[in-house]
């Protein structure tokens, strides 16, 4: 191998050896225990001699992660409506076709609704993706997830015994504004992290804020769009006021939380310059 090579080259090379290891599905790595060496990393560059030994580990079948997105995002929204139209099988014959005297119950539904409507847009047009591919068998337990809680936001929602929001039209007006600001600020988010990856580009970058003002969070957080997701969440529960929605927004903050971490962690390993104000999550505490 050429001391210029890329770790891509390499992987290429090792397809044609081995044509059932296809490179999304190969991991190299320096080290067995080490991190996966990044496609655009060049061979001179890492901290070896004249002589090299690298570590292959296959990881499995893989899927697109714009096919995953849209598996995930396209379930939630046809499952919602089943419950929305109150199908004979969910709640009995009684009830069937039968509409919500609570119009929160129309407004939850559009919400729900355009959040993934929203998402599953900006995964065909807004996301671009540094990493390709996810291991097959990932799609199983991230379907449970997301169809999982779609269904069970939506039985308690719809039920023919659902109860509305204590302080009624009140609370649902200042959910609803809540709502569609953080959704804004989500995908606006999304557009300036696809900027940075314009033409191509897969080398990492420090976010800035923008003219936008919903990128402003950028001066506090690295991870605004978790930021914005989570408060879509809180302001979806305050709206419907519903238990299980509020137990779907604690496990959606503590998973995304996690990912800011790790993603706040690489940013400071890979950036001396990295902007010492910023927390993961939340501005000045997490």
């Amino acid at each position: 191998v050429e001391p210029n090579a890329t770790i891509r080259e390499i992987r290429l090379m090792f397809h044609k050896l081995y044509p059932w290891w296809y490179p999304a599905r190969q991991s190299i790595k320096l080290d067995p225990k080490g991190k996966s060496l990044r496609d655009e990393e060049i061979l001179q560059h890492l901290p070896v001699g004249t002589t090299a030994t690298l570590y292959f580990k296959d990881l499995g079948p893989q899927i697109g992660w714009t096919t995953v997105f849209l598996i995930e995002y396209t379930g939630p929204l046809f499952i919602y409506f089943l419950f929305y139209f109150r199908m004979p099988f969910v709640y009995g014959l009684d009830e069937r076709f039968t509409s919500s005297p609570h119009p929160v119950v129309n407004l939850a539904c559009i919400c729900h609704s355009f959040h993934y409507i929203k998402r599953l847009i900006e995964t065909v047009f807004v996301h671009r993706f540094s990493h390709g591919t996810m291991p097959l068998r990932n799609i199983v337990k991230n379907c449970l997830y997301y169809w999982g809680f779609a269904a069970w936001l939506a039985y308690y929602i719809n039920h023919p015994l659902y109860t509305p929001p204590s302080y009624g039209k009140k609370q649902i007006n200042i959910a609803v504004i809540m709502f569609l600001l953080c959704e804004a600020g989500n995908f606006s988010i999304h557009v300036a992290l696809s900027d940075l990856q314009r033409n191509g580009s897969k080398t990492r970058k420090i976010p800035y804020p923008t003219k936008n003002p919903f990128t402003w969070l950028f001066f506090f957080v690295s991870c605004p769009n978790y930021t914005y997701e989570v408060g879509t969440w809180i302001s979806f529960t305050i709206m419907t006021q519903c238990v299980p929605v509020g137990l779907f927004t604690l496990l959606c903050f503590i998973q995304m939380t996690i990912w800011a971490k790790d993603k706040h962690c690489t940013y400071l390993r890979e950036f001396k310059d990295y902007p010492s104000l910023r927390m993961p999550i939340i501005p000045f505490l997490l």
